[in-house]
């Protein structure tokens, strides 16, 4: 039985490009359903994505994380296809990334950019890319190495068993995570990446995106890894206060005096918050270990549709 196929596309005033990428999609993956979701557009994306032929839905919530929650609670599929509708990415690309999936039994292939022109990546997101993907493999697991791709591929149990929490461009960071804290099995496949073509124009700001992202990131190292997130901030505090309190010791055992009082108090404060620390570490991991299960065990009760299989 051949699996279905849908090709999502979240559009934010992406007139100049929508109905290249929409035509383009179903040339090179027939038999696909491409639906386009505007995101509150002001200008004539709905009307160049339904003249391609796009099955249209909206979502007024602004961002990406809200149209891409939007979009996997929505539609029904066995394959997936995520892309930007900024005619950045390599349509051609799409069934060697399917054959990937379907041939390795995958959950998610990424896309990792490759550059055709010199202006197609700018230096700032290159660099702000790389950061970010590295601080993500220090933390989670060096699987990716383009983490923020906007194009991928995507099985219907990874999509169905995705919580989907962000609101913004963070949500190429919490689809990374959630597929290395459940191990599930990825690949990268590197693609075509070409520069926005005239007229269209990039609604991401690096350095405000880039500390969102950021702020994404610690937040999932809180939730997702608390013995490491709090035991290192107890770590810090205990040796901090380790380091005061060697000097008034070593006063004290040569005068009996402690003569630098808020010295001593500032220590035993950051004692106890080191303490607190790693009490917080200990329960939170088990609650996180209890709930890394039960998305497992969902993601698992979603039979993963093949070729070969159901």
């Amino acid at each position: 039985m051949t699996p279905s196929i849908a090709v999502l596309i979240p559009c934010y005033n992406e007139q100049a490009t929508i109905a290249e990428v929409v035509v383009a999609f179903r040339t090179h993956v027939p038999g696909c359903t491409i639906f386009v979701y505007d995101n509150a557009s002001t200008d004539g994306t709905v009307t160049a994505a339904t003249e391609a032929g796009a099955v249209i839905r909206r979502e007024p919530l602004r961002g990406k994380g809200n149209v891409v929650r939007r979009m996997f609670a929505d539609i029904e599929a066995d394959i997936y296809i995520l892309v930007d509708g900024d005619g950045t990415y390599d349509a051609s690309s799409a069934p060697r990334l399917i054959d990937a999936l379907l041939r390795e039994s995958l959950d998610l292939v990424n896309a990792a950019r490759v550059d055709t022109t010199k202006d197609a990546y700018r230096a700032g997101h290159r660099f702000g890319n790389w950061l970010l993907t590295a601080t993500v493999a220090e933390l989670f697991g060096k699987r990716f190495t383009d983490m923020l791709s906007g194009y991928r591929v995507m099985s219907r149990r990874f999509v169905k068993s995705f919580p989907a929490l962000s609101s913004g461009f963070e949500i190429e960071t919490e689809l990374a995570v959630h597929a290395l804290q459940l191990r599930v099995p990825i690949a990268e496949v590197p693609t075509a990446y070409r520069e926005r073509p005239p007229g269209s124009f990039s609604k991401l700001r690096t350095f405000r995106d880039g500390a969102r992202i950021l702020a994404t990131i610690a937040s999932l190292l809180k939730d997702e890894r608390p013995m490491a997130f709090f035991g290192s901030t107890g770590a810090l505090a205990a040796l901090v206060s380790i380091a005061l309190v060697i000097p008034l010791f070593e006063e004290y055992m040569r005068t009996g005096l402690v003569p630098r009082l808020p010295t001593a108090v500032l220590a035993t404060g950051l004692m106890i918050v080191a303490c607190l620390s790693f009490t917080c570490a200990l329960i939170l991991q088990a609650v996180t270990r209890g709930r890394l299960e039960l998305k497992r065990l969902h993601y698992s009760a979603i039979p993963l549709k093949t070729p070969h299989g159901p």
